[in-house]
């Protein structure tokens, strides 16, 4: 196996963005409404389904899904619908490339005047990675997101699971840990991670900064961190991330990293696309990776 390595990451800061959700999603009742018409939409984008045929999935009067939805996205249904399609992810893939450049530099290149948010990632040695978890105990639990249930998981030493629960994984959610780390104490306290959620998804960043905790090898290790320097709101390409590591010829191999990422949202694995503007090859499904990239975009524009 590779080596692995430990890093320490200061990306650009997250400031909160116009229509930004300045708290943790916390409305239960509404979670599994906007979901279905996100699902929906993420998945019928080509045809910009109308307010009545969203409203329709969401089982709500139209007037009253667009206050709902404006109120999660920060823009209009028929806005963010226009945030899913090929050619605004080209169009960003363009706006983004200075910017991607500006905040490689700074992402891997040492402490950033810009330290607003503070991530540290730590890798797992060989060693570790083959006592797979032994002697760690890992804290989970499920909580809603804006984009359906999540299982977050940490140890003492930082984050080390945060993914979507899809309509076919396992009842318990737990047995996606169990294969990951064997050999670990698995509890199930949602109190311990509450937090990460909050992070992820309401912008609440915790006293101390956020640690996570990677098991890899050195290349996936590098790709991660390259990851954490793309800001929100902007995306890249796999041979762009792949220059910046090694060369543009691994660009396949990137996209293999970004497919091991265990930690989604808080590493922005869906944040690389192709250079065609096509958005797929997303672990938890392309639906998903599209809808993030649609919020995020929604979150920077002020509607």
């Amino acid at each position: 196996m590779a080596e692995l390595q430990e890093s320490r990451i200061t990306p650009l800061p997250v400031p909160p963005p116009p229509g930004a959700v300045a708290a943790p999603w916390d409305d239960a009742a509404d979670e599994p409404r906007i979901t279905a018409a996100i699902r929906y939409l993420a998945e019928h984008y080509t045809e910009q389904p109308s307010l009545d045929a969203l409203a329709a999935q969401a089982h709500l009067h139209p007037h009253h899904f667009q206050r709902i939805f404006k109120r999660w996205a920060g823009v209009s249904p028929k806005r963010f619908a226009q945030f899913l399609t090929v050619e605004h992810a080209k169009a960003l893939l363009r706006e983004s490339a200075s910017v991607l450049d500006a905040a490689l530099d700074v992402g891997l290149s040492g402490p950033s005047r810009l330290h607003d948010l503070f991530l540290s990632c730590e890798a797992m040695t060989p060693g570790e990675y083959k006592a797979a978890g032994r002697d760690l105990v890992i804290r989970y639990g499920v909580h809603p997101s804006p984009f359906g249930s999540v299982l977050a998981a940490v140890t003492d030493r930082g984050i080390c699971f945060l993914g979507f629960l899809l309509a076919d994984d396992p009842l318990d959610p737990a047995n996606g840990l169990s294969a990951d780390w064997g050999a670990a104490t698995l509890v199930e306290d949602p109190a311990a991670t509450a937090a990460v959620v909050a992070a992820a998804f309401g912008g609440v960043r915790p006293d101390g900064g956020l640690h996570l905790l990677v098991k890899g090898t050195n290349f996936q290790v590098k790709v991660w961190r390259a990851l954490l320097a793309i800001p929100p709101g902007h995306v890249t390409t796999y041979r762009r991330i792949a220059e910046t590591v090694c060369s543009a010829r691994a660009a396949r191999a990137v996209g293999g990293a970004c497919a091991a990422n265990s930690i989604s949202v808080l590493i922005p694995c869906h944040r690389v696309i192709r250079s065609t503007g096509v958005i797929d090859g997303y672990r938890w499904s392309n639906p998903l990776k599209r809808s993030l990239i649609g919020w995020e975009s929604a979150q920077t524009t002020a509607e």
